[in-house]
This record gives C-alpha cells, sequence and structure tokens, in this order.
C-alpha cells in the first residue's frame, strides 16, 4: 500500500460519517522517496483532515498524485469553504495562526498546515494553496523531489518508500534528550519534529505540571520551555526545577521559547532561571543551535 493510500484509509471513517464524496486519482508510476514515511503519511492525513473539516456535508474531496519530471505532485483539492484572498499568503504562518482574527474567520485551522509546510520543506519539497476565495473551495498542490538511481531514472513504483533510509543531519546532538514544554499541542509537535531531525531524543509535556512529573523519571539534557501557559506559566515551572536538588535535574539547562519577545521579557526569563531566551517563531536550525551552545556542543554544521 501506498504512503498516499495509507492516508486515505486512515480518514475514510470521518469521511463516510460526513457524507463526503471521495476521488483518488493515483498515477502508477510515480517512484520511489526518500524519506521518512510516516512524516509523509502525517502530511497527507493532515491536509485529508482540513479538507474535512472544511467541506460540507455532500462535498467532494479529490486526491491526485502524479509524476511532474523528477518530482512527484500531491493535489489535495475540495469544495468547501474556501480560503479569503486576504488569509492565503499567511496561511502556512508557523506559530502566528494561533491568535489572528483571520483564524478565527476561518473556522479555526490552527497549526496544522504549519506543520505540513514544516514537513514538507525537511523533505526538500514545496507546498502551495490556491482558492478563488471564499465558498468557492480550496487546493494544496504539494511538489516532492524523487529519489534516482545512477542512471537518473526513479526506480520503484507506487511511491513507496525503501526501507531504513533517512536524512544526513549534522550528529553534533545525537543521543540529546531534551524535554519540550508547550501546552498548544501542534506547536509541540512543531517543536519536536524540529529537534527529533537533529538526532536528540524528545519528550513533551503539555503542562507545568506534566513536566515535574517526567523529571521524576526521566533526566532531559535540556528543558525547552514556553511561558505564557495556563494555569502553571512557565516561570513558575524554572523555579519549581531549580528548586530541585542536582541529582532531581534541579540544574538542567534551560531555554525559554515564547511569544514575549521584548528585551524586559528577556531579563524576566533569565532572572527566573532559563539561560537562554529565543522568541517565536523560531526557524529549526537556530533552535539546534542554541540547543548545542546551551550543551557546550559545537553548532557549526547545523543547518537546514
Amino acid at each position: 500500500m501506498s504512503i498516499v493510500e495509507a492516508a486515505v484509509d486512515a480518514v475514510r471513517p470521518s469521511v463516510e460519517a460526513k457524507n463526503l464524496r471521495m476521488q483518488i486519482v493515483l498515477e502508477p508510476w510515480v517512484g520511489p522517496f526518500n524519506g521518512d514515511a510516516e512524516r509523509l503519511k502525517q502530511i497527507v492525513w493532515n491536509l485529508l483532515s482540513n479538507a474535512i473539516k472544511f467541506t460540507p456535508a455532500g462535498g467532494l474531496i479529490e486526491v491526485r498524485l502524479e509524476r511532474l519530471e523528477n518530482k512527484a505532485l500531491l493535489i489535495v483539492s475540495d469544495t468547501g469553504k474556501g480560503i479569503a484572498p486576504e488569509f492565503l499568503p499567511s496561511i502556512f504562518d508557523r506559530f502566528r495562526q494561533a491568535d489572528s482574527s483571520s483564524r478565527r474567520q476561518q473556522g479555526g485551522l490552527g497549526l496544522g498546515l504549519a506543520i505540513v509546510k514544516h514537513l514538507v520543506e525537511l523533505h526538500g519539497g514545496a507546498i502551495y494553496a490556491y482558492s478563488r476565495g471564499i465558498g468557492q473551495g480550496a487546493d494544496f498542490m504539494i511538489t516532492l523531489p524523487l529519489a534516482v538511481q545512477g542512471g537518473g531514472e526513479a526506480a520503484g513504483a507506487g511511491w513507496h518508500l525503501p526501507e531504513g533510509q533517512t536524512e544526513t543531519r549534522s550528529t553534533t546532538l545525537r543521543g540529546a534528550r531534551v524535554l519540550v514544554v508547550e501546552d498548544d499541542h501542534d506547536t509541540r509537535e512543531i517543536l519536536s519534529v524540529m529537534l527529533t531531525r537533529y538526532g536528540t531524543e524528545v519528550r513533551t509535556a503539555a503542562s507545568a505540571a506534566e513536566a515535574v512529573e517526567i523529571f521524576s523519571e526521566w533526566k532531559p539534557d535540556v528543558l525547552v520551555s514556553d511561558i505564557g501557559m495556563p494555569v502553571e506559566d512557565g516561570y513558575s515551572l524554572i523555579k519549581r526545577i531549580r528548586e530541585m536538588s542536582d541529582e532531581e535535574g534541579g540544574q538542567v539547562p534551560a531555554i525559554a521559547l515564547t511569544a514575549f519577545a521584548g528585551v524586559q521579557d528577556k531579563e524576566l526569563a533569565l532572572a527566573a532561571g532559563f539561560q537562554v531566551h529565543l522568541a517565536k517563531p523560531v526557524e529549526p536550525v537556530a533552535l539546534a543551535k542554541a540547543v548545542a551552545r546551551i550543551l557546550g556542543r559545537s553548532d557549526e554544521g547545523i543547518t537546514l
């Protein structure tokens, strides 16, 4: 079964429950792709889930996969509520949709599309969105490079991934244990993806309380925490951690990653017990280099 077919099967119950029509057109000879099968499946699943969410009952979702020279072209189209022209340029913005009025007008796109864009770019691809406007449906197009053999011809079929193939990354952070604390689910996913690709072992927590629980059983090498969390914020979390003994992880290097990006915010974070303050949105390389530096490792060779 191909990656696209697996993703389609995963969402089929939702399609049927909403009484939607789905049309699948998969070119039989597209070729293999070098990358992470689960991440590629997540790309397709997120786009399909988005289409299902914004397409009314009786609507149509179409999935097309074809070869375009040395690339795979994936198109997910729907007859749903569409996207306002002024919203298109920012539809993939990482972290920024959470508080935007545009997001509320769109019914809550969340950060799913930001995750898709990030994963696509990690695999050397590109993503584009098109809509004629509100009520006119939407098209999402992804291009991803195909694997080639020595003769320049793509081998295999069905957009399957060869076993055991992975991306080549700097080994600087390999094995580093990072705890990410962030109350927003999609943001946690993005941060986890960012750090995992550099070889780190990542665990995540949705709250300060959950983070403290993790410390009791798993000692991270680095803490990356949001500040503006409900119930208990990042300042309170780092205070609790600094009150722990060294054996409990009380001296763990800590990075504050937050939308509070002013000079005073940085001073507050450092005074509270964080060693580094990074403003959202943060690029993968910047985050990886910050983790390397806080661990006393070289950040040379860490690239996108």
